[in-house]
């Protein structure tokens, strides 16, 4: 019997806010695969050109942490099949930009689009008295051919589960995982696009018989009948697949999670944990809840909500999520943006971005977690740190603490959109803003679409690609400024 102390604490989520009609696509492509009309229906979530795995990961981890001291992780993973960089721990700079201690663990987890549920079934085994709880984080931004099937299906995004010994949202009750090598899609190392097999047979060998038959050992190795289960989140996004093998396991129809399809699309390592958030939004003490991830085999896991998700404090989830989406039409901007779409960028995008190692490691601090530094003596904020103090009145030195500034409401100072500098989203949207409760910083603007611009708007930080360079193969991060959505505080 498991540890009725060990489950999920709490969990967040992040879907980019552009939602790419499908029908879009659909048009720009309909001269060479009108097939594809029966997908054309719906939007898909889609990331700006300054998103990746990671910056979708720190987002959903900051929602996961709302309301819960940092301090208190002992360890991260991030799962993901588009992890950024090969070498380099992707996780680590998630590490950073959520000012989690020096002392936590962190680990990168891929290879399949289970790798969301699996490295959930570790931290959950792991889990136990005295031990810090873990932050699995699951992000995925994939590509797909033009005019593909999987172009209309797939969508980004992000969830994060926090899961320890303490006092869980929902239970821990067990799991149950089953591998083989079964070959529905494959993508190559340096390949862009994954190679897909035929739908029947994936549906009919791999969904219906590892999926169903993972589902149905689970529930008997857990002495559950498929009546008990009152929220089901199957993560297969193939049409009727999730509604079909709930229903051979005796799982009442009300119980299916919405998949998401329609609102987002197939998030890959990400959907499973994001199917498991909605399911934690809508569930009940005492009601039990089953995960269902496939991939190269299955994982199966079991919960049972617990009192304590009453009291988790509001956050943006899987619902704000969906409900901060901007339907757009631009085709030709996700392909650029995706670097499927090569376009004449002018002399004014050849600049070096390079960022040396040294100044970033001495740095860390405020470049990836946006930490500033707040006077002992006169209370003064500023960003970055110094040694000195910017107070006019007292130039205390050696006087400041870390003062981290990521979560604090600010406002617009000044604005510029500026369409002279190169930008691969114009106008290049910059200014000052200033934190609540003081601070000032210079910095790039995003998320822009459909929001007004106004001195005294109201603003959030976000984590971003800063630029790419392309000479070595690497990404700059840092924050930037979005407005704050209705509702968000």
């Amino acid at each position: 019997m498991t540890d009725p102390n060990i489950g999920i604490l709490a969990y967040g989520a992040y879907v980019p806010q552009r939602r790419l009609e499908r029908s879009a696509i659909y048009a720009a492509n309909q001269w060479f695969a009108p097939d594809l009309r029966g997908l054309a229906k719906g939007v898909k979530a889609t990331a700006s050109w300054d998103e990746d795995a990671i910056t979708m990961a720190v987002e959903a981890g900051r929602d996961a942490l709302t309301g819960i001291e940092r301090a208190v992780v002992g360890s991260v993973s991030l799962a993901s099949t588009t992890l950024p960089f090969a070498d380099r721990l992707n996780s680590g700079i998630v590490k950073e930009a959520l000012t989690l201690p020096d002392t936590s663990g962190a680990s990168d987890a891929t290879g399949s689009q289970r790798c969301g549920a699996s490295a959930l079934i570790q931290a959950l085994n792991a889990a136990g008295p005295g031990r810090k709880p873990q932050l699995c984080i699951a992000s995925d931004l994939r590509k797909a051919a033009p005019a593909s099937g999987d172009e209309l299906m797939i969508g980004d995004g992000a969830a994060a589960m926090l899961v320890g010994h303490g006092e869980p949202i929902a239970r821990f009750l067990g799991s149950h995982s089953v591998t083989i090598d079964f070959v529905d899609h494959f993508r190559s190392a340096g390949v862009d696009f994954d190679y897909g097999w035929e739908a029947r047979w994936i549906k009919d060998e791999g969904h219906t018989k590892i999926g169903g038959g993972a589902l149905s050992a689970a529930l008997e190795m857990h002495g559950l009948a498929g009546s008990d289960i009152a929220h089901c989140a199957i993560a297969i996004t193939a049409r009727g697949s999730g509604a079909a093998l709930a229903k051979k396991a005796g799982i009442a129809p009300e119980a299916v999670i919405d998949p998401l399809v329609g609102e987002i699309g197939d998030t890959g390592a990400a959907h499973s944990s994001l199917m498991l958030a909605a399911a934690l939004e809508r569930a009940k003490p005492g009601e039990k809840i089953l995960l269902l991830d496939f991939g190269q085999g299955a994982d199966v896991l079991l919960f049972e909500a617990a009192e304590a998700l009453g009291k988790l404090p509001a956050r943006t989830g899987v619902a704000g999520s969906v409900a901060r989406g901007r339907p757009v039409e631009n085709y030709m901007r996700y392909l650029f943006h995706r670097n499927i779409l090569p376009l004449e960028r002018g002399a004014r995008a050849e600049l070096d971005q390079k960022q040396p190692s040294t100044t970033l490691y001495r740095a860390r601090k405020g470049v990836l977690g946006l930490v500033g530094g707040r006077c002992t003596k006169t209370g003064t904020v500023q960003f970055p740190k110094s040694p000195i103090s910017v107070n006019p009145n007292d130039h205390a030195a050696h006087t400041q603490e870390d003062y981290p500034l990521a979560e604090v409401p600010a406002k617009v100072v000044t604005y510029t959109a500026d369409k002279l500098t190169y930008s691969p989203d114009p106008p290049a949207y910059y200014g000052a803003v200033d934190f609540e409760g003081g601070g000032r910083l210079t910095c790039e603007f995003t998320d822009l679409e459909g929001a007004e611009v106004e001195v005294g708007c109201p603003m959030k930080m976000v984590f971003r690609i800063k630029a790419v360079d392309e000479l070595r193969h690497n990404q700059r991060y840092f924050w930037k400024a979005a407005p704050v959505n209705e509702g968000e505080s």
